[in-house]
């Protein structure tokens, strides 16, 4: 990626380096320069911070981290999460798992199954009137297959196919890239000489700092890691989650492309759902959603879905009001909209107007060669907020050793709402990450 400041900057404990805010190619709609991004990268951060930074817009691919500007997007992000115990799931849903589970144990095992290990009455009531998503994600699991004796063979009943599933940290295999690469190129299209192993490593093996819960003190696994799912000990597909203190974040999937018909995708959300539940995760993150696009809609078919509101950073459900207002425009903040609802209660249209003036102002801004904080970008801290944090005590670290902001040379002097100016660099940044995120990190600046 190519820097915007010819100075960088990293933050350490969390670590971030980062090129500043700049515009892209969409890849959805394909427009040129149509998204625009704040963009940091870092070696190091902690599961936690990240969920601060994703509850404020943030995602990652790899060590690169980002945050649009929604507002001035052809195509806008918007971060959202499913609330895991309150997963209901569609019907398709439901058959897609079934017919998954179906095809790993085979209709002789499960003939002969019936017969061997019959169910009472009231299991199958119960199985035909509930859909436990935990239970069915595990049931056809080698390892919790039933394997009575077979009165005819003398010998344990086996599935059609051994099913197998594991956690294991963020790192490459030869299988993994393999199966990478074959996904790549027959699903997306890919070039096969655009992913090299250095690549692969870079996109899905650089992730959060991982941890091994300790069960005694109730602790859950934390890090980024990959589900690996074999199927008759050959690797298919691999998840690739973030396990974050109060949430399992789904950062991409790639599988088999043989087994597309068995909907992948769908099975390995419920998966993460199940792992979410089980593990006591409250939340799943699917990502970002982008209403505009069609491939993207399959996300808000996991319910209840609910949407982070790009300005107040509060969650309000996708279906209704959110759903109606994003079929008419593509940048919808609900706490805006009812500001400016009680704002020009009683009134004329004046204030709406003049929103729409600002709005007009600030298309026709060339928004590389301003100030952030010029941008009135969503979800930014303001140069007051910013002040308030007092930056001159963020850490910095030179040569090794930790100083402060206000001990270099005219901090002080310095303008903070100038882009190329160090403290603008530094407060730009600032706003981005937040209060939180900026209170535990130290920056690292070189040239």
């Amino acid at each position: 990626m190519i820097l915007r400041h010819h100075r960088c900057r990293q933050l350490c404990s969390n670590q971030y380096t980062s090129p500043g805010y700049q515009r892209n190619s969409c890849g959805y709609c394909k427009s040129d320069n149509g998204s625009a991004s704040y963009y940091a990268s870092s070696v190091s951060v902690r599961p936690v911070h990240y969920e601060e930074l994703v509850n404020r817009g943030w995602r990652r691919s790899g060590s690169v981290y980002y945050k649009q500007n929604l507002q001035r997007s052809c195509c806008p992000h918007y971060t959202m999460r499913l609330e895991a115990l309150a997963y209901k799931p569609r019907k398709d849903q439901r058959k897609a798992l079934n017919r998954w589970n179906n095809f790993i144990l085979g209709p002789e095992y499960i003939r002969r199954a019936a017969y061997l290990c019959p169910k009472t009455r009231e299991a199958k009531k119960h199985r035909k009137c509930n859909f436990d998503v935990v239970d069915l994600v595990h049931e056809v699991e080698y390892s919790n297959v039933k394997k009575p004796i077979d009165p005819k063979t003398t010998r344990p009943l086996e599935p059609a196919h051994r099913f197998e599933i594991n956690i294991e940290g963020d790192t490459v295999s030869q299988a993994k890239f393999e199966l990478f690469r074959k996904y790549q190129t027959k699903v997306h299209k890919e070039d096969l000489s655009k992913w090299q192993t250095k690549d692969f490593k870079r996109f899905l093996c650089s992730g959060l700092k991982r941890s091994e819960p300790n069960a005694q003190k109730g602790e859950r696994r934390l890090g980024s890691w990959h589900q690996c799912y074999r199927l008759d000990g050959k690797l298919i597909a691999v998840a690739v989650l973030d396990l974050m203190p109060s949430g399992v974040s789904s950062v991409y999937i790639f599988y088999d492309p043989d087994y597309e018909q068995w909907e992948l995708g769908k099975l390995s959300a419920m998966r993460e759902i199940a792992l979410a539940v089980e593990e006591g995760y409250k939340y799943y993150y699917m990502g970002y959603y982008i209403h505009s696009c069609t491939k993207m809609r399959y996300k808000g078919s996991f319910r209840p879905q609910y949407i982070l509101d790009p300005e107040s950073h509060t969650y309000d459900p996708l279906e209704g009001e959110l759903t109606e207002k994003l079929n008419k425009r593509p940048y919808v903040s609900l706490s805006r909209d009812r500001k400016l609802a009680e704002s020009s209660s009683g009134t004329d249209a004046s204030t709406e107007a003049k929103e729409a003036e600002e709005e007009s102002a600030d298309a026709e801004m060339n928004d590389e060669e301003v100030s952030l904080f010029a941008l009135n970008m969503p979800g930014v801290l303001t140069i007051e907020e910013i002040e308030r944090l007092d930056l001159g005590n963020w850490a910095l670290l030179v040569h090794g050793t930790f100083v402060h902001m206000a001990d270099l040379v005219s901090w002080e002097s310095m303008p903070i709402d100038e882009p190329q100016s160090l403290k603008g660099i530094v407060a730009e940044l600032a706003a981005t990450l937040g209060p939180e995120v900026v209170k535990d990190s130290a920056v690292v600046l070189f040239d």
